[in-house]
This record gives structure tokens, C-alpha cells and sequence, in this order.
């Protein structure tokens, strides 16, 4: 355990390290989040926080690369990622530029042959499995986007992200380290470090946001790492990743069928996503993030 508890110090020390650098620098290159209508903030606000919460992770699990050839995958389409997020929370790219983003990463996994090739039914009759076969590729495609973009989309209270992230990663690790799978429970280790120093920074009030940067790459982390889970014949079969995330994806899914609904575009933002949901309902900020983070909890 402390082989795994050295990974998550790491990423923590860098993160804590590097938060308040790359706030300075958030501000210094214009990277900054303004307040409107569908936004609960009030002033202006620091990005690029993603960016810090990456250097912890790389600084983490970054050297064990070459002796791990999943964790090279991950990195390459992780920095990818990265990238793309710090791009938008400078310049605001187009959905499309952000979707070509998400697309590269993935493709990288799937070229390192991570991918998503069937579902493990325990509770069915001798424990059957559906093999996807050559839909292998696609699905794995929508997986990764669709999780990447969900976590992007409860980024919407201080510390609500990295919190049921940091739930859901450690959720993985447990997992992992049941199961003996090396690399994920040693990147699930250091991502939850890098999210918890993030949260002293993060937590409302935040000091910073993780913008783009940081929701793009958390969500491509919990759709990498259940991924990975997915080589296990096991019980970490399609539903496990679905409960640990359940919070999330479901809230996108309501987004989705209710833009749908309404025929607005499915990239429309509005505010009516979950956490603005419990505002409205009287809720404080904090109370709010805090019935979230016991929903993801009782879901992992």
C-alpha cells in the first residue's frame, strides 16, 4: 500500500506546488472565466487549473512510462488532451476543434490496443460475455468521448469536478488493487493525490478554476482507466464504471434528452444541470457540492 501511497504523495506535492503558479500564469496570458447569465460566479476567475493537476499526475506516474505500456498510452493521448483544454480556456475553440481533440486522444489509446472489445454479464447464467468484434473501435470512440464530455459538463461548482472525480478514482484504485491491476491502481493513486491538492485551491471559494484543462483530462482519465478495467474478466464489467460514474453520465444524459426536447443543439449550454438544480432548490454552494460528492459516493 505504500508503493501506491508514494505515487499519490508525488502528484500531490506537484499539484499543491504548481497551483498557484499556474494561476499567476492563467492570469498573465488572459486565461480567465467571466461571469454571465448561466455561470454562478461573480467575478472573474483564473483557468488553466487542469494544467496543474496534469504536472502533478505526470510528475506521479510519468517516469514509470517506459516500463508500462498502458501508462504510455494514456500519458500520449492525455497530453493531447491537455492541450486542447488549455487551448479553449485561452482562446475558446469551436466544439468541433474540442471533439477533434477528444477523437486524437482516443485515438491513441485504441492504436495502443486499449479498448473496450466486451461486456462481462456476472449475473447471468455461467457468467456469459458479449465480444463487440469489430464495433470494438466505435464503441470505444463514444466511450471515451462520451465520458470525457460528461465530466465536462458537471464542471459547473467550485470543487464539484475534481470532487466526484477524486471519488470515482479512488473507487478505480480500490478496484484495481483487488484485482492486481498494477498500472490502473497506480494512476488512480496519483490522480487522486493531484485532486486533492487541487481541492484546497479548488473547494468554493475557489482561488481557481480547472477550465477545460481540467475536465477534458479527468474525463478522458475515468473513461481510460475503466478501459483498463475492462481487461479483467471479472466484476469490473460494463456496470461498474457506469455506477462509479453515475452521477455524470446521467446528468448528461438528462442534458442531452432535455435539449433534445426543447430543439436546442446538445452543445447548448443552459443551467439546468443538476447542481443548479439544488441551488434553486435553496441550497448553498457548498451544500450543494456536498449532496453531489454523498450521491458519487454512494454510487462508487
Amino acid at each position: 500500500m505504500l508503493y501506491y501511497f508514494a505515487f499519490g504523495l508525488i502528484a500531490f506535492a506537484v499539484t499543491f506546488i504548481a497551483t498557484p503558479l499556474v494561476r499567476r500564469l492563467a492570469y498573465a496570458v488572459g486565461a480567465v472565466d467571466a461571469p454571465d447569465r448561466r455561470k454562478v460566479h461573480r467575478r472573474i476567475m483564473p483557468r488553466l487549473g487542469g494544467l496543474a493537476i496534469f504536472l502533478g499526475f505526470l510528475a506521479g506516474v510519468g517516469w514509470l512510462a517506459a516500463g508500462f505500456r498502458e501508462i504510455e498510452a494514456v500519458l500520449i493521448g492525455a497530453a493531447i488532451i491537455v492541450l486542447t483544454g488549455v487551448l479553449d480556456d485561452r482562446f475558446g475553440l469551436s466544439p468541433i476543434a474540442k471533439l477533434t481533440g477528444q477523437i486524437l486522444a482516443a485515438s491513441v489509446v485504441i492504436a495502443y490496443g486499449i479498448r473496450m472489445e466486451f461486456i462481462h454479464v456476472p449475473f447471468a447464467t455461467a457468467g456469459e460475455t458479449f465480444e463487440f468484434g469489430l464495433l470494438a473501435v466505435p464503441i470505444t470512440f463514444l466511450w471515451i468521448v462520451g465520458v470525457t464530455n460528461a465530466v465536462n459538463l458537471i464542471d459547473g461548482l467550485d470543487g464539484l469536478a475534481a470532487g466526484v472525480t477524486a471519488i470515482a478514482a479512488a473507487t478505480m484504485f480500490v478496484l484495481a488493487l483487488g484485482l492486481g491491476n498494477v498500472p490502473v491502481a497506480i494512476m488512480a493513486a496519483a490522480l487522486v493525490g493531484s485532486l486533492i491538492a487541487f481541492l484546497f485551491f479548488n473547494f468554493h471559494p475557489a482561488k481557481i478554476f480547472m477550465g477545460d484543462s481540467g475536465s477534458l483530462f479527468l474525463g478522458y482519465m475515468m473513461a481510460v482507466l475503466a478501459l483498463l478495467g475492462f481487461k479483467q474478466v471479472a466484476l469490473t464489467s460494463f456496470i461498474v464504471p457506469l455506477l462509479v460514474l453515475a452521477v455524470p453520465l446521467s446528468d448528461t444524459l438528462f442534458a442531452i434528452l432535455r435539449r433534445l426536447l426543447n430543439g436546442q443543439s446538445i452543445a447548448a449550454p443552459d443551467k439546468k444541470h443538476l447542481h443548479h438544480a439544488l441551488i434553486a432548490a435553496g441550497l448553498t454552494h457548498r451544500q450543494a457540492v456536498l449532496v453531489i460528492y454523498g450521491l458519487s459516493a454512494f454510487s462508487a
